[in-house]
């Protein structure tokens, strides 16, 4: 089994700061876009069809 490696809460604040900024480096109008290219290029970088399915659905959650 493959170990994941995850960040500490310091790590997470600075991936909010940074995915903050760039949404409103995209404007209203290409915010979406954006996301969707980011999601894209990060399900290629986790190279894990499925474990991307099951953050797709924890994001969903509570919204």
């Amino acid at each position: 089994m493959t170990q994941h490696r995850t960040l500490d809460i310091a790590g997470l604040e600075n991936v909010y700061d940074a995915l903050a900024t760039a949404i409103d480096q995209a404007g209203p109008d290409k915010a979406e876009l954006f996301l969707v290219k980011l999601a894209l290029l990060n399900a290629d970088a986790l190279g894990d069809a499925e474990r991307f399915q099951r953050q797709i659905q924890a994001a969903l959650k509570d919204l």
